[in-house]
């Protein structure tokens, strides 16, 4: 009774109303799971012959008591109205597609809002894996509490897609190998790539700066050998425009200089 009254209490913090439907929803599945009853909303009523064997009897008093119980969780976190209208229903499935029916717009529309977040989160390079991948799996549960069941592989594959590029030899990896990972199994693979690739960044960017000293002083004594080589003589300056070559009188050339010894 007490775990009864304890679970409860999520669900009367926020009883159905209406406009809320999609966090009651999401409440109510918390509480259904913690109590491992939400078979009963994917599985029907085992069937109980008349000369049933005793798996095929607990199978369906099973059935049963979980069916009950979760009618009670539902009840009780609905408001009186709702109650009332649903209170002959037979099993907890028939109450939850009922009130599907009358609050389903705000379903679909919460749907593509969480598609639309899957879609366009992205991991930036340098933040947590740990934090982008548990919003993630929030995310994609969500889309399974609002009736959109996602495969499991597919999800994997979405949470890769978000990865930034330091995690590129990892989905390299992922797709060579064919690895089969649960979403858990993931954020502890991805966790471990991560402290990986922090302990490498230091040295790479250690060989990006020695790599940037070398090419400086390359360039310093391609520049240094270019002005020794340069024309007009060993040091790279040339003779000054119009010297005599003889008399080393400027203003006077070679030409000139000839034709005046000539005459």
């Amino acid at each position: 009774m007490s775990s009864f009254n304890q679970l409860t209490s999520i669900l009367n913090q926020n009883k159905l109303e209406g406009p809320n439907y999609v966090e009651w929803r999401r409440n109510l599945d918390i509480v259904l799971i913690a109590e491992g009853y939400k078979f009963i909303i994917t599985e029907e009523c085992p069937e109980k012959p008349e000369n049933a064997t005793d798996d095929q009897v607990k199978a369906y008093d099973k059935w049963v008591k979980a069916d009950k119980m979760a009618r009670c969780y539902i009840l009780a976190s609905t408001a009186n109205v709702l109650q009332h209208q649903h209170l002959s229903m037979g099993s907890a499935y028939d109450m939850l597609e009922s009130l599907k029916e009358m609050f389903g717009e705000q379903n679909r529309v919460a749907k593509q809002t969480t598609m639309k977040s899957l879609l366009n989160t992205k991991m930036a390079e340098g933040s947590s894996v740990r934090d982008h991948v548990l919003k993630m799996m929030s995310l994609l549960n969500e889309r399974e509490v609002l009736g959109a069941v996602i495969d499991k592989k597919y999800q994997v594959e979405m949470v890769l897609q978000t990865l930034p590029y330091s995690f590129q030899q990892f989905r390299l990896n992922y797709n060579m190998n064919k690895m089969d990972l649960s979403l858990a199994k993931l954020l502890n693979e991805l966790q471990a790539t991560e402290s990986i690739v922090k302990q490498q960044a230091p040295i790479v960017a250690l060989n990006v700066e020695k790599a940037s000293v070398s090419k400086s002083k390359g360039s310093k004594k391609k520049n240094k050998a270019q002005k020794v080589l340069a024309p007009g003589g060993a040091t790279g300056v040339k003779n000054p425009k119009g010297e005599c070559y003889h008399s080393k009188q400027p203003g006077i050339r070679k030409s000139s200089s000839m034709h005046i010894w000539q005459s």
